[in-house]
């Protein structure tokens, strides 16, 4: 299985290579916009939440930088993102997941974001494995103590179906099948942080920028924690690359942040986000680079 999983992460990475390098040429013809979306120094951003802790704290840096531009970011999940971007009423949408049936869109990878399965830390777990949380998430497992935890009720905080990284648990972890709607569902990943931490026996996913140790425990998934080396190797399944969405090749103005964001290695790895174009090249040479 680690073989197979090596293949598919450095098949993914290099895909994103080629895209990374189409939309480079792309953005340096003159005249081409994302659209009407934005007024002349202004960018609007919405979609991900999961990566709303890197675009908006870029946003900050990068204002601070170019004091004729003003960004505004919002959240509202990967498919709102999508879609305002595709109906221009944003320049960029920011997503977890493709944009599949949109052709108009050209995808800016900037990051892989790794998300984490958190529980409340009075749960007493630490551990869980892929069969305990397809069977948690559909229902079938209610009580911590039938997954090595301490006695009490399960309680499930969801994301809503627009959210990425409700989608790439889905696939990645829960085997197509959609959790269980009888819990709680929240609609952004700082609102379920803040949930889990305080509500015992909750449950939740959300990216990494968003666990706060001491707060939520970020757990192991069949013993493997939610970490870049593991990830890198393989071993560690949920985890998603970060696109940042233009509705045709973005103007000069757009594609200065969007490169802005891909470029800033120590802000990326601050808020545990891997690298997109360090990726790229490790995968290329059959190496690992770490943050």
């Amino acid at each position: 299985m680690r073989i197979k999983y090596q293949r598919t992460m450095t098949h993914k990475i290099v895909i994103s290579a080629l895209a990374l390098l189409l939309s480079a040429c792309g953005s340096s013809q003159s005249g081409t916009t994302s659209g009407g979306a934005g007024n002349p120094g202004s960018i609007s951003i919405s979609g991900s939440t999961a990566l709303l802790p890197l675009v908006k704290q870029a946003a900050v840096d990068y204002q601070s930088a170019h004091a004729n531009v003003k960004i505004s970011v919002a959240g509202g999940g990967s498919r709102v993102g999508i879609t305002q971007v595709a109906q221009r009423a944003v320049d960029i949408g920011d997503s977890d997941i493709p944009a599949q049936g949109q052709p108009s869109l050209v995808d800016h990878a900037v990051a892989v974001v790794t998300f984490a399965i958190v529980v409340n830390p009075q749960t007493g777990v630490k551990n869980l494995t892929t069969a305990q949380l397809r069977g948690i998430f559909s229902g079938k497992i209610t009580n911590w103590s039938q997954a090595g935890g301490r006695s009490g009720p399960i309680t499930v905080i969801n994301r809503p179906r627009s959210s990425g990284t409700r989608a790439v648990l889905v696939q990645n972890i829960l085997g197509g099948h959609e959790p269980s709607e009888s819990g709680l569902t929240q609609d952004s990943s700082g609102t379920v942080a803040a949930m889990v931490a305080q509500t015992p026996g909750a449950i939740s996913y959300v990216g990494m920028a968003y666990v706060k140790p001491g707060s939520q425990v970020a757990v192991t998934v069949d013993g493997f924690a939610p970490s870049v080396a593991n990830v890198e190797a393989g071993k560690y399944r949920y985890w998603s690359q970060e696109h940042m969405f233009t509705n045709g090749q973005p103007g000069a103005q757009v594609a200065g942040f969007i490169q802005y964001v891909q470029n800033d290695r120590p802000l990326i790895c601050r808020l545990q986000f891997i690298p997109e174009r360090f990726m790229i090249m490790a995968a290329l040479k059959g190496q690992r680079l770490h943050c």
